[in-house]
């Protein structure tokens, strides 16, 4: 058979991940405070994009845009634009698509509230220098002082020698958040150039710090340097903090006869140890956690029924300056000016439209979660459901993975509190009497009561507590409530009845 050279036309589908579909995927997952500090990054990078300024209007701009939302706009956005692959082969190559990761809906008229943040200034008039130095009454709080600020203090005055100075600092360096020294001494004799010896007695000088337990090197040794303090480092109390892992066995009984002690003086001494801090630096951790804020809110409505909205606090207002646009355009230089315009202004509407859809994406998949959990918002924890991502995801339309993406670090508040989204999402147990399956979450919450409400006399066994869920209707494996038991920081029924008898035995 003869070679020939001949042409062929052949239509095929290639997967293309253009930057704007990959970060509109990471928009989904963002949390508030990262949606945030993307934007002001764009804000920065894009002239063209500003934020809205809080308005006194019952309806922000956000709200009017989706109530706006014609029945076709996503036929023609800039997905279907920049994007050289059909709806087909997105859903068989890639784990979403535009309608799985913003379905329109125009349907959905939420009414979003104002954005109501405002930054506090100072009242110090205005136009004078203090304001035009941007003055802030938040400014004079003092700032938090750090564990480090707090020793260094403490070593300029307990050292006179410079080298011993030295030494205290390099010592002060290796301590952890939790106030322990975890810098090696041979490490640091080596390194400034002394014998051990010299390190050794800083070390002693610098355990005597505020707060007392800090340059430990272990939890006894913190332990220690507290009870000394205390003046309580008798040689009873020394032979328990040398036993510290018979203590988290509840092995009592040992206890007493290491320690040479009758069961009142032991209960005593544990109230003591109870009374330590185990981590003493951790006052001095920095500054404070952030707050929780809530994504999504659910009430109840008059009719019995949940009104579920988006919290306007978490919804970043962006706007596209188009005057501005219109007013640079004409005086572009170059074609390169008129590439830079015209892709800020793609950007930007791309941004607006982004933001607009994830709103809606969230809102979607919370209605769905308060639809599927409605026995747990009414009842309780006892009435939450095993539900699964791609029940949801079946239910509303979308991918597995957007859904997941949604749920991911993202609040919602309850009438019964504030909780991740993905707390409701949980692992099925069957029912011993081939009813409904029973949440995990619930049958944690079971087992716990069990546990609470067990007598000094009666403690329950792992394979009691499973007879006594099989009664009641869960079919669940032995090392299931083993497992479950151990998650929530039980212990053992051993341990419980090792405890209760010693309490016990305290009461009379």
């Amino acid at each position: 058979m003869a070679l020939a050279a001949k042409l062929q036309l052949r239509q095929s589908q290639s997967l293309v991940m253009t930057p704007q579909l990959m970060q509109s995927i990471r928009l989904l997952q963002f949390t508030h405070v990262e949606l945030e500090r993307f934007i002001d990054d764009e804000i920065e990078r894009n002239p063209l994009l500003d934020r809205a300024e809080p308005q006194d209007d019952a309806v922000s701009d956000q709200a009017q845009k989706i109530d706006a939302a014609p029945e076709t706009a996503t036929g023609g956005d800039w997905f279907e634009k920049e994007t050289a692959w059909s709806a087909e082969a997105i859903s068989e190559k890639l784990d979403t698509s535009l309608e799985n990761l913003f379905p329109d809906d125009p349907g959905t008229s939420e009414r979003l509230g104002p954005d109501l943040t405002a930054q506090w200034k100072s009242a110090s008039g205005n136009g004078s220098a203090s304001s035009s130095d941007g003055f802030d009454v938040g400014d004079m709080a003092a700032a938090a002082i750090t564990l480090r600020e707090h020793v260094g203090e403490q070593v300029a005055l307990a050292f006179a020698d410079p080298a011993a100075r030295l030494i205290a600092s390099e010592l002060a360096d290796g301590l952890d958040e939790a106030g322990y020294m975890r810098a090696d001494m041979a490490e640091i004799a080596a390194r400034l150039g002394t014998d051990r010896a010299a390190v050794t007695n800083a070390l002693a000088v610098c355990q005597t710090f505020e707060p007392a337990g800090i340059f430990a090197r272990d939890l006894a040794e913190c332990l220690s340097l507290q009870l000394a303090v205390r003046d309580r480092l008798d040689p009873a109390m020394k032979a328990l903090i040398a036993n510290l892992e018979l203590l988290a066995r509840r092995d009592f009984q040992t206890l007493k006869r290491i320690c040479g002690v009758d069961e009142e003086d032991l209960l005593d001494m544990l109230a003591e140890i109870r009374a330590l801090d185990p981590r003493p630096g951790m006052a001095f951790s920095g500054g404070a956690s952030d707050a929780i804020v809530a994504d999504v809110e659910v009430r109840a409505a008059n009719d019995g029924s949940w009104v579920i909205e988006l919290n306007a606090e978490t919804l970043p207002r962006v706007l596209v300056d188009h005057i501005y646009f219109a007013q640079v355009s004409p005086h572009a230089k170059n074609q390169t000016e008129k590439d830079f315009l015209a892709e800020c202004l793609q950007n930007a509407n791309w941004l607006t439209r982004s933001l607009d859809q994830r709103a809606k994406t969230i809102l979607k998949v919370a209605s769905e979660i308060v639809r599927q959990q409605d026995a747990f918002l009414v009842h309780g924890v006892r009435h939450l459901k095993p539900l699964n991502l791609r029940t949801v995801a079946d239910a509303i339309g979308m991918h597995e993975s957007t859904v997941s993406r949604v749920t991911a670090n993202k609040y919602m508040l309850t009438p019964r509190g504030v909780f991740e989204l993905r707390y409701f999402f949980t692992a099925s147990i069957a029912s011993s009497g081939g009813g409904d399956a029973h949440s995990s979450e619930a049958v944690r919450d079971r087992i716990k009561q069990l546990i609470d409400e067990e007598k000094p006399a009666d403690v329950l066994s792992d394979d009691a507590i499973v007879d006594m869920l099989r009664e009641s209707g869960v079919d669940i494996a032995r090392r299931t409530v083993a497992k479950y038991r151990e998650g929530m920081n039980i212990p053992s029924s051993v341990q419980r009845r090792r405890e209760k008898r010693a309490l016990a035995s305290a009461g009379r």
